[in-house]
């Protein structure tokens, strides 16, 4: 039995508090209630799952408690600021502040002995390991008929806290690595290679196994990303999107477990209002997905640059509006995408792609810009353009072997053309860049991209994705970068700098919007921000699929009617 045969590190970890607090039904079930599944419910799911729950444990439990182990818990707290380990965890995330900092490899001798000072906090008290659409099945139906909150989870890699949940179960996909290639996928709006991919397909396995076929695919800057998670269903984007579109415009159709339990296919010509919304309305919200057929599309030379220019004084900052300037040229180009970091002490093109192009065709793209740095005397530190063969040959040059961290809070905004064009308001942005650098810990990336319905070869409304995105000429992502053992207080410090960041970038940018993966889950105008001119369209779809939210996520459609209570009850508002 499943309760009776838990390691000893599982069973160290209480779920059941001692005292019931509430049992209601406008409320989730959280350990302690009195509707909270009994030992023997929870080992029927085990059985009908064919063995594949897991009670949830945090990652530093290891450092706590009589099985604790110093050595393991050393080098937990060494790679503690890395996303890697948190990859293939059930119920663990990537982002320690929706962990709530509730269990850590920061002991010390009072804490060691202390079980209580290790716990679960935010996480999943359960997990399924789902294999396939009957265990995920399973698992719907059981939240729903024991009023628990539910979350779907791959990798954890978000900073939205879409993962995570008190008390919730977790269905977790991140196993589900099946790729398949379709040769000639054929459909009224598409015709051409496609690939078939499991929800826990990742990038990294995905653009080999494309590149290995002769095809690419659009994806994102980081290899561990889940292809068909967040980042797909909340529209993502990558080095290719000004050539193929966002990755919602790339889904062909996508296999689902809806919140009834049924299994369907969502696609545009059946349920074409699930397919819709999946395509770029945010995930885990409408349905939970099993698997997706995307894009596939023939590979070929790229060209490649990459630019350093230091900040050498007050001309850095007309390098910087200068190079907003040039994105105007870089959209009318076919194809070109460009990413640059920008900090107090360097501006950085991490990456210029140009698909189909070659060493003369990047730099007579760039050439305009280069000769205003020439003029205003400054020097690139770094300054060079590669043509490869192939997209992943190009991603490995330019965005391979790169370390992402875990404490980093993501404010954006996407800003329109028209913005650009008007002298005074781009001088107001370039002084909010210089007013977000100042400060140390913040770091700022333009991502340039051309995804208007015309480049993305997508009719007007055929998906989710906000109008703001094909309005947009780039992307700000402002970063706030945190410490691997940063207290509560400063990561939640850091969450109210970025929501003011983003009430900067707002002003600046009446009517327009941003992109929902890289925002803070608590932004005031949130509706208007991420879900702009889809909003009331969406609503419907949730009401039609899920009426009585057993999937649940914050910003998600209709998340505003519920909330979370102090002890982490989730609750009718």
């Amino acid at each position: 039995m499943l309760l009776n045969t838990l390691v000893a590190l599982a069973a160290s970890t209480p779920l059941v508090s001692a005292a019931v607090t509430r049992s209601s039904g406008t409320c989730r079930n959280l350990p302690g209630d009195a509707n909270w599944p009994s030992v023997e419910e929870w080992d029927a799911l085990n059985s009908t799952t064919g063995g594949r729950l897991i009670q949830g444990v945090p990652v530093a439990g290891i450092c706590y408690g009589v099985h604790a182990d110093s050595t393991a818990c050393s080098e937990l707290r060494d790679d503690w600021a890395l996303v890697e380990i948190f990859l293939n965890q059930p119920v663990s995330v990537v982002s320690p502040y929706f962990e709530n900092n509730t269990c850590t490899p920061y002991v010390t001798a009072a804490t060691v002995n202390d079980t209580s000072a290790c716990q679960l906090g935010n996480m999943a008290s359960y997990a399924i390991n789902v294999s396939d659409a009957d265990t995920a099945a399973a698992g719907v139906n059981f939240a729903r008929e024991k009023n628990l909150r539910l979350i779907v989870k791959n990798t954890g890699h978000d900073y939205l806290g879409g993962s995570a949940g008190k008390g919730s179960l977790a269905l977790w996909t991140h196993n589900m690595k099946d790729i398949s290639l379709i040769d000639n996928y054929q459909s009224e709006h598409y015709t051409g290679p496609a690939f078939k991919i499991g929800a826990g397909v990742q990038y990294e396995d995905l653009n080999q196994i494309a590149h290995d076929n002769g095809l690419r695919v659009v994806g994102g800057s980081c290899p561990t990303v889940g292809a068909n998670g967040g980042w797909r269903q909340g529209g993502g984007h990558g080095p290719l999107s000004s050539t193929y579109g966002l990755g919602a415009d790339n889904s062909l159709e996508f296999e689902v477990i809806t919140a009834d339990g049924k299994h369907l296919t969502a696609s545009p010509k059946e349920n074409s209002d699930l397919y819709w919304a999946l395509s770029g309305g945010g995930a885990g919200n409408y349905a939970v997905v099993i698997s997706a057929v995307i894009k596939a599309h023939k590979d070929g030379q790229i060209a490649g640059s990459r630019l350093t220019i230091n900040n050498n004084g007050n001309a850095y900052w007309t390098v910087v509006a200068e190079w907003m300037k040039h994105l105007l040229v870089l959209d009318q180009i076919p194809g070109f995408a460009t990413e640059v970091l920008l900090t107090q002490q360097s501006f950085s093109l991490v990456v210029a792609t140009l698909p189909g192009g070659d060493e003369s065709t990047m730099t007579e793209a760039l050439a305009p810009f280069y000769e205003t740095v020439a003029k205003l005397n400054i020097t690139p530190v770094v300054n060079e353009t590669k043509v490869q063969s192939t997209y992943l040959d190009h991603y490995d040059e330019y965005l391979g072997g790169v370390e992402f961290t875990r404490n980093i809070t993501i404010g954006g905004r996407l800003i329109p053309r028209s913005l650009v064009q008007d002298d005074t308001l781009l001088q107001n942005l370039t002084q909010a860049f210089k007013d977000m650098v100042a400060e140390p810990d913040i770091v700022v990336y333009l991502l340039g991209y051309n995804v208007t319905n015309k480049a993305a070869s997508i009719p007007e409304g055929f998906n989710a994705i906000t109008p703001a995105w094909r309005d947009s000429l780039f992307l700000i992502n402002v970063c706030i970068e945190g410490s691997a053992d940063d207290p509560w207080p400063k990561m939640d410090g850091d969450l109210a700098r970025a929501n003011q960041w983003q009430d900067r970038l707002r002003d600046l940018t009446p009517g327009g919007g941003a992109y929902i993966n890289e925002g803070t889950y608590n932004a005031p105008e949130w509706k208007a921000d991420y879900f702009g001119g889809t909003y009331d369209k969406l609503r419907a779809v949730k009401a039609r699929y899920d009426p009585n939210f057993v999937l649940y996520t914050r910003p998600g459609v209709g998340c505003d009617e519920y909330t979370e209570t102090a002890d982490g009850h989730l609750c009718k508002a």
